[in-house]
C-alpha cells in the first residue's frame, strides 16, 4: 500500500523508531499499531503531525508526552529527514520536513508520469461494478447521469489502485414494466391509426412513446391491426426495447462510458436459471411455500423479514432474478461485487446481502453505493419537468446544455448518497464561481503559459533539468505539498468508493494554482497575461496584486518544472473522473 512519497519515508522513520525503542526495553510496543499522518492545524507548526503517542499511551501505562518522547529520542537520520520535530502537549509529534525531501515529489511525478497516484493496493484482486441498469422503458435521466458518473468514477479509481475492474450493465428487459411499455406503445400506435384506444392506466406517458410508435407504425404500417392485441403487444415491446436500449447505449457513449458487458434478465429466465437457483435454495431449506407463494429465508442472514420469491399467480418477483443474478456474479469468480443503486433502494440492500450470505460469501463480499436524486436548478431555481421528455429531464438535455465535463463534474462535486443540486446556469459559466471551469482553467492556463514560453525561446524544463533549489517560497511548498497528498487522495477515494474526494482535492490543487500564478512572477513580465484576467479569479486583485519580483532564468527554470508537475496531476486526476483536461480554453 503506497502512501506519497514524504509521507512514506517519514511513517518509516517513525516505525522503525519504535521498533528501536521496543528493542530498548523503552516502550513494549505488543503491536506496531497502522501509522497515518494528518495536517496541522496551523502552517507554523509543521509539515505533518502523528497522534501514534497518544494511541500507544494507555497500553504502555504512560503519558502521551513521554511515550512521544522516547519516540523521538530513537528517531534515526533526524537531522537527514526534518527541519524541525516537536512534541506539542498532550502528546502530538509536530514534523516538519526537510525542503530537499518535498523536491522528491517533483522527481517522482516526472518519473511516473500518467502512473503518479496509481498504486498496487488492490493487488490484482477482482472486481465487478455494476452501474445505471436503468430499465430499457425510457431515455435515461438526470438521476441514471450522477449515477454513471458515480460508476465510472469508482470503477476508474479503482483500476488505478490495482484492482481487475469489470463495467457492467443489468438490462431490466422482463416482467410486468416491458409489458406496461409494449402495451403503452401499441396504445400509441392505435391512436396515430386513429382507432378507439384505451391507454393503459400504469402506462409510460412520455412524448418518447409517441415516438416509438410512430417508428412501429412506420415499420409496420397498419399490419399490427391484424394481430391479436397480445401479439400486437409484444411486437411493440420488442421493437420499442430494441430503440431505447440503443438510445440508451448512445447517450452513454456520449457520456464517454463504454461498459465491457450487457447482461439480459431475460436471458437469465430463458435459460432457466431463476428457476435452477430457487430449486437450489429450495433443496437447502432456504425456501419455503406459505400461501401458495415461495419464501426466501433471508431473515435467517440479517433481514428483517423473509421474502416473496414467486407469487401465488406463479409469477417470480424482481428479487427472484436479483438472486440469480447475484449467483452467476458470485460463480464468474470475482473477489468484490459493487453495486451503484439509486438511494430509493436503501431498503433492498439487507435482501441482497442475504442472498450473498445464502451462498456462503461473507456479506461484505456485496458493497452497495447509493446515488441520491438530483435538483435541476437555474440561476438558483428549480427547473421544472421536461416538456419534451414527459415525466423528467433526460441525461441528454443536461449533456446537451452543460457539457458531458461539466456533468460528470458536478454530478460528483457531493457524496454520492446526498442530494445534489446542480445549477445548469453555473456549470456554463466561464469563471471562478463554476468548479469544473476552475480545474480545467488551470490545465488550460499551465498549457498557455508553456506555449508562450516556448514562442520567446524559453525551455520548459522538466524537474530533472531544472535547479529546484531555488524553489524557496513557501506558496512553492504548499503546492508541492499539495501533489504529495494526490496518491493518498486516490488510495482513499478508491476504499471508500468515495469519488467527490477527488473533485475536492481538484479543486484545492487548482485554487493553489491560481492563486500562486496571480501572486508570482513565473517568467518576465512581458511573458505575463493581462493582470485584468485575475479579476475573474481572484477576488481583490487589485490589493493581491502580482508582486514585482524579478525571476532569474534558473528561478523561471524551476517554476515551469512545478508547473509540469501541478498540469501532471490535474491531468491524472481529471482522467479518473472521465473528464479532459483541455489545453486550450
Amino acid at each position: 500500500m503506497s502512501h506519497d512519497i514524504v509521507q512514506e519515508k517519514v511513517i518509516d522513520a517513525l516505525q522503525d523508531a519504535l521498533q528501536e525503542a521496543k528493542r530498548k526495553g523503552q516502550l513494549r510496543v505488543e503491536s506496531i499499531p497502522t501509522l497515518t499522518l494528518d495536517l496541522p492545524k496551523r502552517p507554523e507548526w509543521g509539515d505533518l503531525a502523528s497522534t501514534v503517542a497518544m494511541s500507544l499511551a494507555p497500553s504502555e501505562r504512560r503519558a502521551p508526552y513521554d511515550v512521544a518522547q522516547i519516540i523521538l529520542d530513537n528517531i534515526a537520520r533526524r537531522e537527514a529527514l526534518f527541519d524541525r520535530v516537536e512534541i506539542a502537549k498532550p502528546g502530538f509529534l509536530n514534523m516538519t520536513v526537510k525542503r530537499d525531501l518535498w523536491l522528491e515529489v517533483l522527481a517522482e511525478i516526472e518519473a511516473r508520469g500518467q502512473a503518479y497516484g496509481r498504486t498496487t493496493m488492490g493487488q490484482g484482486r477482482r472486481v465487478l461494478v455494476e452501474y445505471v441498469s436503468a430499465n430499457p422503458t425510457g431515455p435515461l435521466h438526470v438521476g441514471h447521469g450522477r449515477g454513471a458518473a458515480v460508476g465510472q468514477a469508482i470503477a476508474k479509481l479503482l483500476q488505478a489502485t490495482g484492482y481487475e475492474v469489470v463495467q457492467e450493465y443489468y438490462i431490466n428487459d422482463a416482467g410486468r414494466q416491458m409489458k406496461l411499455l409494449g402495451a403503452s406503445v401499441y396504445a400509441k400506435y392505435l391512436e396515430l391509426l386513429s382507432r378507439p384506444v384505451s391507454f393503459p392506466e400504469d402506462g409510460y406517458r412520455g412524448a418518447y412513446i409517441e415516438t416509438v410508435a410512430a417508428q412501429v407504425r412506420e415499420q409496420a404500417g397498419e399490419a399490427l391491426l391484424n394481430l391479436p392485441a397480445e401479439q400486437a403487444e409484444q411486437r411493440c415491446r420488442e421493437l420499442a426495447y430494441k430503440d431505447l436500449l440503443e438510445k440508451i447505449r448512445q447517450d452513454l457513449r456520449s457520456f464517454g462510458i463504454e461498459f465491457d458487458a450487457w447482461f439480459s434478465e431475460a436471458s437469465l429466465l430463458a435459460s432457466g436459471g431463476v428457476e435452477q437457483v430457487l430449486t437450489d435454495l429450495r433443496a437447502r431449506d432456504l425456501l419455503f411455500e406459505q400461501d401458495g407463494a415461495w419464501w426466501f429465508r433471508s431473515s435467517s442472514f440479517g433481514d428483517e423479514k423473509d421474502r416473496v420469491v414467486r407469487k401465488q399467480e406463479g409469477d417470480y418477483t424482481y428479487l427472484a432474478s436479483d438472486i440469480a443474478y447475484h449467483r452467476d456474479k458470485l460463480q464468474r469468480g470475482y473477489d468484490l461485487l459493487i453495486d451503484v443503486w439509486g438511494a430509493d433502494h436503501h431498503g433492498y440492500i439487507p435482501r441482497m446481502e442475504a442472498v450473498v450470505q445464502a451462498y456462503g460469501y461473507p456479506k461484505e463480499r456485496l458493497r452497495v453505493v447509493l446515488v441520491q436524486m438530483v435538483n435541476l436548478l437555474r440561476g438558483g431555481r428549480k427547473v421544472e419537468m421536461s416538456k419534451r421528455a414527459g415525466e423528467f429531464i433526460t441525461m441528454r438535455e443536461v449533456m446537451d446544455e452543460v457539457g458531458a465535463d461539466a456533468a460528470k463534474f458536478f454530478f460528483l462535486m457531493r457524496r454520492s448518497d446526498t442530494h445534489l443540486d446542480f445549477d445548469l446556469e453555473l456549470a456554463k459559466q466561464q469563471s471562478a464561481e463554476n468548479p469544473v471551469y476552475y480545474v480545467q482553467y488551470a490545465h488550460a492556463r499551465i498549457a498557455s503559459l508553456f506555449r508562450v514560453a516556448e514562442e520567446r525561446g524559453l525551455p520548459v524544463p522538466k524537474p530533472s533539468a531544472a535547479d529546484l533549489s531555488l524553489l524557496r517560497d513557501p506558496d512553492e511548498f504548499g503546492l508541492i505539498r499539495k501533489l504529495s497528498a494526490y496518491p493518498s487522495v486516490v488510495q482513499g477515494s478508491a476504499a471508500a468508493l468515495e469519488p467527490h474526494r477527488l473533485t475536492f482535492y481538484l479543486q484545492e490543487l487548482a485554487g493553489l494554482l491560481h492563486t500562486f500564478y496571480f501572486k508570482h512572477r513565473i517568467m518576465p513580465v512581458a511573458a505575463d497575461q493581462d493582470v485584468a484576467e485575475a479579476a475573474a479569479f481572484v477576488k481583490d486583485a487589485s490589493e493581491m496584486g502580482k508582486q514585482r519580483e524579478q525571476v532569474s532564468p534558473d528561478l523561471t527554470g524551476a517554476r515551469l518544472a512545478l508547473m509540469y508537475a501541478v498540469q501532471q496531476v490535474l491531468r491524472n486526476g481529471l482522467g479518473l473522473l472521465g473528464i479532459s483536461a483541455p489545453e486550450r480554453m
